[in-house]
């Protein structure tokens, strides 16, 4: 009789299913599976609310700063203000405290690396192509009223320093991450910049660089294996060394870097040449306690026509005139000739094998791949160094052709940039507009909201009219241009339906309010007069562009 119930039960399940009645997990399921749908929607949702909260937030605290503290007092403010969230951390109020007191903080002395006499080594070697003179702009007349002596230490400066150098891997642990950075995209500061409007900028007048002190020692030495007189803090802001991790295993760091860093060129009796890469950058393999650096890389990005900017002078002195130019250099790179290795290990047998006596066989290593639990792409990586140094860069800058396209699809105008140099390293001549309106959260907003931006350098443009497809939207651009810099609002089909230079915008919003003319009239919104003024040329831009999209 069992056997006949069992043999039954099946039928009985199918009959059931067959006459339409419905099992009693299926409304379960059905609940679940809608809930699921529901978190699916909800996550997104709820990420683009707080995104929106929080620029909310930080809008208001603008508005609220410009109340209490005035422009004046927001411009000291934000000086101090390196990571630009409103708010002071004590690190960020050191230099006030020590201006004040007189007293500067001791050096963290867990910065402080000690040698272990038994640790790995990493072998580095330089490489490097000169600059090419002939990438100059005073190149075009033969260096005409340039003297010899200026440009002595460029014309020597052929190959590097020190072609091949050894460090211990121990000192590599600068670049490992602060506590509560552990995932990839957190950024941080290796070193961070000094300079507010307090310190001011660094003099021009200096042939030789500060003694380095904790972190930025190894830093010192790697650059040094270029020039010996290199400075790895720059005269402009914004200063120092960032770090991101780009990917984490259970025992190694990817991290990828950029430093703001230059060389004084000459020394005495010539006057001081500087030359400024637009940034160094790189990435480091390294193990999470910094015994073993499996890969070093840093180098000089030569992707774009001109990486360099150089400045020099006429004179000793800090007001003495200056020469300033700029151009390509095609390599300046460090690289590991392999991973990094242990002087002595111990064998099989307990013998200690000391490969630095030169005695023995050199040992051959083998390393395991590194499987990597989460990761970043080097662009996101390189995306977060970027908004680190220059906040601007919250706003997605695309290159010319691409900028284009994007207006188009999204009907859009664009907002471009034209310079002489890059505007998001330090080749720059757009320095004063990025680290000043450019970063202002009401312009990000109406940027974001309004326009795809986009910026590009003359020379770049110049080669684009070679291109049959955007050869009439750079003539365009070009037309408009003024040295050093152009501002415009374009339609998607190129033509400029308005441009101010950076010159006439900042004579504008250096004028008194009583002089103020009727091109650029201050809005009561905004009372920061570089912000007004350029939130004003952007709406121009818009109203404007009406007339072309209506014809």
């Amino acid at each position: 009789m069992a056997a006949d119930v069992d043999k039954s039960s099946p039928e009985r399940a199918r009959s059931t299913g067959h006459s339409g009645q419905r099992s009693p997990g299926y409304g379960a399921w059905f609940r679940g599976g809608m809930w699921t749908l529901l978190a699916v929607c909800t996550v997104p949702l709820a990420g683009f609310g707080i995104k929106y909260y929080q620029s909310s937030q930080l809008l208001r605290r603008h508005e609220e700063a410009v109340q209490t503290l005035g422009v004046e007092g927001l411009f000291l403010f934000s000086s101090l203000d390196t990571d630009h969230d409103l708010y002071l951390s004590p690190e960020e109020f050191r230099p006030i405290a020590e201006k004040l007191t007189g007293i500067t903080a001791p050096v963290d002395l867990e910065e402080d690396v000690i040698d272990d006499p038994n640790g790995e080594t990493l072998v580095l070697e330089a490489s490097m192509k000169p600059l090419l003179l002939d990438s100059m702009t005073k190149s075009r007349d033969g260096f005409l009223g340039v003297s010899h002596s200026s440009l002595s230490g460029l014309r020597s400066w052929t190959h590097p320093a020190i072609p091949s150098s050894s460090f211990p891997a121990g000192h590599f642990r600068v670049f490992l991450p602060p506590k509560g950075k552990t995932e990839p995209g957190d950024a941080w500061w290796v070193i961070s910049s000094e300079l507010n409007i307090f310190t001011g900028y660094l003099p021009n007048n200096r042939y030789h660089p500060p003694t380095p002190k904790g972190k930025e020692v190894l830093i010192h030495s790697l650059l040094s294996m270029f020039h010996p007189r290199a400075f790895i803090k720059s005269r402009f802001a914004p200063q120092g060394t960032v770090a991101c991790i780009r990917a984490s295993s259970d025992f190694y760091y990817d991290i990828v870097f950029r430093i703001h860093a230059e060389f004084q060129l000459n020394d005495v009796p010539n006057f001081p040449f500087w030359f400024t890469p637009g940034q160094f950058t790189g990435n480091i393999v390294i193990s999470k306690d910094a015994s073993h650096v499996r890969h070093f890389h840093l180098y000089v990005p030569s992707n774009r026509s001109l990486n360099v900017d150089m400045e020099w002078l006429y004179g000793a002195s800090e007001s003495s005139n200056m020469e300033v130019d700029i151009g390509y250099l095609p390599q300046l790179e460090l690289r590991s000739i392999g991973p990094s290795t242990p002087s002595v290990i111990v064998d099989e047998d307990g013998n200690v094998i000391d490969s630095r006596d030169g005695r023995s066989e050199p040992i051959q290593f083998v390393f395991e791949e590194i499987p990597w639990t989460s990761a970043i792409s080097q662009e996101e990586a390189s995306h977060h160094l970027e908004v680190t140094f220059y906040p601007f860069k919250k706003v997605p800058y695309l290159p010319f052709a691409e900028a284009f396209e994007r207006a188009e699809s999204e009907k859009k105008l664009v907002h471009s940039i034209l310079l002489w140099g890059a505007l998001d390293d330090q080749s720059c001549s757009g320095r004063t507009l990025r680290e000043t309106v450019l970063e202002s959260s009401p312009v990000l907003a109406l940027l974001n909201q309004s326009f795809i931006s986009s910026w590009s350098l003359v020379k770049e443009l110049e080669n684009m009219q070679q291109n049959p497809a955007l050869s009439e939207k750079a003539q365009l651009h070009l037309e408009k241009y003024s040295f050093p810099v152009e501002m415009l609002v374009a339609l998607p089909n190129g033509t400029i339906v308005h441009h101010i230079n950076a010159n006439y915008f900042l004579d504008q919003t250096a004028m008194k309010p009583e002089d103020e003319g009727a091109t650029f009239s201050f809005s009561g919104g905004f009372e920061d007069p570089s912000t007004s003024t350029y939130i004003n040329f952007l709406k121009e831009g818009l109203e404007k562009a009406k007339d072309y999209i209506t014809q």
